[in-house]
């Protein structure tokens, strides 16, 4: 059991589990499911020393994955200062694998130079909302009504952590 580094071999579990987010609405932007092949070149660009993919793993089973991404790529300024995206299968939802996730990528940002991390998720996603806060994030943006999913209009929340 534990959280490692996400391999190509993860990456139809991963894909499974972000399409269970996309399929549920209100939880990522998509609002089709992605394919295994549009999520290889997205596996591609996260290099473990700097934009890393962990996975949490327990009995040969991968439950939940959380990316650290690039913010605004190639604009230098920008360099120390990631987003952060997690997702869990909804089988093991509230089992404290989210908090897991989100703990250890906190505890790398200083090695991987990350001084900000920044999470965008959607306004109706409360439990999100709740986990991010308990971890220090604070508000640092909102969009309102920014995504449309077949007329229902949402806005997306910015939570900020500054990294010590």
């Amino acid at each position: 059991m534990g959280i490692r580094l996400a391999r190509s071999d993860d990456l139809p579990v991963i894909v499974e589990i972000y399409n269970q987010a996309v399929k549920a609405g209100y939880y990522t932007a998509d609002t089709t499911p992605l394919t295994l092949e549009e999520r290889q070149s997205w596996l591609a660009v996260h290099s473990k020393n700097k934009y890393p993919v962990f996975v949490f793993e327990h009995d040969d089973h991968l439950k939940g994955f959380l990316s650290i991404s690039a913010y605004r790529p190639g604009r230098q300024a920008l360099r120390h200062t990631a987003e952060v995206s997690f997702y869990v299968d909804f089988d093991f939802h509230r089992q404290g694998i989210a908090s897991l996730l989100l703990k250890h990528a906190i505890s790398v940002c200083p090695s991987l130079q990350i001084k900000n991390l920044f999470a965008i998720i959607m306004e109706t996603n409360s439990a999100s909302s709740e986990l991010l806060k308990l971890f220090g994030f604070q508000q640092w943006g909102y969009l309102p009504e920014v995504a449309d999913f077949s007329g229902n209009e949402v806005g997306q929340i910015y939570y900020g952590l500054r990294i010590k």
